[in-house]
């Protein structure tokens, strides 16, 4: 930290420099300052920030249940149960298919950020350390939709930040410009999963983002598919 701190002192512009701790036992007592004030605040972010893990950990592994699970013909059930479970193996059914498109996604995402990583900045002299740890976690978080992004972007740009600020901008830039296109080529690749176009996916994803948060944003995909399912099975569309 006292490397980063350094270098950015001596390649900022002095207007930034200016506003910048000195050393790293002033980031620690802005840091103490910071928390101090803001206590409240980020113990709800902490409160939230888990619910939403415990709720898309427990929606993850309820829909992988339901896409695995086999029962006994609903030719033998009774009317109810016969009808929960038709609607159970569209959910499964939806679930698998947007699990089986989001590992390509991220398989997507991992080649173009080895590409980065190991080629294009090697060729400007640059070696990240980590790299291929990185590629790594890259991958296994992209199975998260849309946080799965964020993680391994901050990652990325806090290993950069060891080698200089300059490759950590760079870096950032990089990635969030490939992330942005990456939206539209996700929205093609789930909607054909789900038979939708790219544009209802983006719409629906904006629409539940609108209305849940991140949540549904996350969910999107999966309730679509379903929905979609659902009506399709109706013949309503």
């Amino acid at each position: 930290m006292q490397r980063i701190i350094t270098d950015a002192r001596a390649k900022l512009p002095l207007w930034i420099v200016d506003n910048l701790p000195g050393n790293v036992d002033d980031l620690k007592s802005l840091a103490a300052v910071w928390l101090d004030e803001h206590s409240k605040e980020l113990q709800r972010t902490g409160k939230e920030a888990m619910h939403l893990f415990v709720h898309l950990l427990f929606g993850m592994v309820i829909g992988a249940l339901l896409s695995l699970h086999e029962g006994q013909p609903i030719s033998h059930m009774r009317p109810l149960a016969a009808a929960l479970t038709e609607r159970a193996i569209c959910f499964g059914n939806a679930f698998r298919r947007i699990v089986f498109a989001q590992v390509r996604i991220s398989a997507l995402n991992t080649i173009f950020t080895g590409i980065f990583l190991q080629l294009i900045l090697p060729l400007f002299g640059v070696h990240l350390p980590l790299a291929k740890t990185l590629i790594a976690l890259t991958f296994l978080t992209g199975l998260i939709p849309v946080i799965g992004n964020l993680i391994s972007n901050t990652l990325i740009t806090i290993v950069g930040l060891s080698i200089s600020i300059y490759v950590a901008a760079s870096a950032l830039v990089f990635l969030v410009i490939i992330h942005k296109l990456e939206y539209f080529l996700n929205a093609r690749i789930v909607g054909s999963r789900i038979n939708a176009r790219a544009w209802e996916l983006l719409l629906a994803m904006i629409v539940m983002e609108a209305a849940f948060g991140i949540a549904g944003l996350i969910a999107a995909p999966i309730y679509y598919a379903y929905i979609k399912n659902e009506l399709s099975a109706a013949r309503l569309i």
